[in-house]
């Protein structure tokens, strides 16, 4: 069962409740005045890695996402937008006055802070600290590979503000790069089974409103480990990589000096 802080009450709520095994969630992209690119879609990335979490947990999802009423033009633009970061399509997309009714009888609502939500809509809301640039960077360099910003946001819990900088860009570069490397050499040794306390830190990671900067130190720990098998190593990341959606198997198949 996953558990998140409600952010009307403060406190932690069982999702989805009863023995349901469907969790539903809806999703408001927040109205902007620019055009909508990869820091505009915290949210939707917040409500993908509940998804993901969800399923890693034996529960099926539905995601509804509500957007403003923007140009047919802007409407691609964001699909583009959210298939580049990783975020798995919605079930179904409209813009906000055409489908509360489709959100009313969601278990949770993935809201931008201070993005004005109906009172009167029920279910759990977890409001989403927002994505800023660092004068003078600007934002996203043009040609910036999307799953570098999503590996950056996927180190900060998603209550916390993030700023994004050309050095932060550049370690979660770098990072990006490093690990898919060593998975790539890990999958030419013999396969493991998945250490079971790593697995069951994870899982309670996970559950644990979104730990998702958890799962990644650990994850930055077991890399390290001389005791745990390559093949383990490569079977850890792969499973972890199905919240993560950081496409961590890419580089497998192709030769790879070996790393460390």
């Amino acid at each position: 069962m996953l558990r998140i802080a409600d952010t009307r009450t403060g406190r932690f709520v069982e999702i989805p409740s009863g023995r349901r095994h469907l969790l539903r969630i809806c999703v408001h992209l927040p109205v902007t005045d620019a055009g909508i690119g990869a820091m505009h879609l915290r949210a939707p990335l917040v409500g993908d890695l509940l998804a993901r979490a969800a399923e890693l947990h034996g529960l099926e999802s539905l995601t509804v996402l509500t957007t403003p009423d923007v140009p047919q033009e802007q409407a691609r633009a964001l699909d583009h937008a959210m298939a580049a970061l990783g975020i798995h399509p919605p079930v179904t997309v409209g813009v906000h006055q055409a489908t509360e009714t489709h959100c009313t009888a969601a278990d949770v609502h993935v809201v931008e802070y201070g993005t004005a939500v109906q009172e009167a809509v029920g279910g759990v809301r977890i409001d989403v600290s927002p994505v800023s640039p660092a004068p003078p960077d600007g934002g996203v360099p043009e040609g910036t590979d999307p799953l570098v910003v999503r590996m950056l946001l996927l180190g900060h819990a998603y209550r916390t503000p993030v700023t994004v900088t050309s050095p932060a860009l550049a370690e979660a570069l770098r990072t990006l790069t490093h690990w898919r490397q060593q998975v790539a050499h890990w999958a030419q040794e013999p396969s493991r089974p998945i250490p079971a306390d790593f697995l069951r830190r994870a899982h309670a990671a996970l559950a644990d409103d979104l730990g998702v900067p958890g799962v990644l130190d650990m994850m930055a720990g077991v890399a390290m480990r001389a005791d745990v098998p390559a093949g383990a190593k490569f079977e850890t990341f792969a499973f972890l990589d199905r919240v993560l959606g950081l496409d961590l198997v890419r580089e497998v198949g192709h030769q790879h000096r070996e790393t460390p």
